[in-house]
């Protein structure tokens, strides 16, 4: 069964829009880049829209190249105090040590969840809230699986992990150094996050396998994920890239936001 990402966002941003209305007020998020790409202004560009549908304001903040880590956290602080939220867009140079960049953030001000897993009441991260939202929609079972999870990330890998685990999975991670395709075939559930193009093959799972394709590259000017679509043949739940996990982690973001607020005031 393929999973309609899209219409799963649909639905988070109408939760989110009500609740938006609920607060009676206009929530701010703003967006920390550096020197951003094609690819991060066009998904800026789309977080703004999205944003702006269920009545929250996004303001970007652009940084230098050669920004060092100091000034790139006094900014973050700066931002701080006149935002609901803060998300820090990677990727940043190789200048700056992404760990203390994003610990300069409040957990209390993080829809992004970075510290979700080492921090108390941090969020799900999108990606492990679109796979929540999935999980939840189409019933997949978490206690005893067989967890396979793809890469060990920031932004997939490690919290997806983690996310598997709090569930009762018994989660084996892959990483370039520990990789064989054998170790996917005993899986019930794979999680990928790579940006490999088509990486696991039909032959490599079983039949009835659950796949969560986080990974997105470019081949041919297409968008595609690591995992194969001829997969979906045997899969019993497959997100497709597009339209799977990404419209959803979107939406998950701006719920995050507004529940940070609504947490703020109890």
């Amino acid at each position: 069964m393929l999973v309609d990402g899209k219409a799963i966002a649909l639905e988070v941003l109408e939760t989110v829009k009500q609740a938006v209305i609920s607060l009676g007020k206009t929530p701010r998020l703003s967006a920390i880049t550096c020197e951003p790409n094609f690819e991060t202004r066009k998904y800026l560009e789309m977080k703004r829209n999205r944003a702006a549908a269920v009545g929250i304001v996004l303001n970007v903040i652009e940084l230098p190249a050669d920004v060092t880590l100091e000034t790139a956290i006094a900014r973050i602080k700066e931002v701080i105090a006149i935002s609901d939220g803060v998300v820090v867009q990677l990727p940043f140079p190789p200048q700056i040590d992404r760990t203390e960049l994003l610990r300069a953030v409040p957990v209390v001000q993080d829809p992004d969840g970075f510290q979700y897993g080492q921090t108390a009441g941090a969020c799900l991260s999108p990606v492990v809230g679109a796979i929540d939202e999935i999980s939840k929609k189409y019933g997949v079972l978490w206690q005893g699986q067989q967890v396979v999870v793809l890469g060990e990330g920031l932004l997939v890998g490690r919290p997806a992990a983690t996310y598997a685990r709090e569930r009762g999975a018994k989660v084996t991670v892959l990483t370039k150094e520990t990789y064989d395709s054998t170790l996917l075939r005993p899986a019930d559930i794979i999680i990928s996050g790579i940006g490999q193009p088509n990486f696991i093959k039909p032959e490599f799972v079983k039949e009835g396998v659950v796949v969560f394709d986080a990974g997105t590259s470019e081949e041919g000017g297409i968008l595609v994920g690591d995992v194969d679509p001829a997969v979906a043949e045997k899969a019993a739940l497959f997100t497709p890239v597009p339209g799977g996990i990404g419209p959803i982690t979107i939406a998950y973001l701006l719920r995050n936001l507004v529940s940070l607020i609504d947490s703020k005031s109890e």
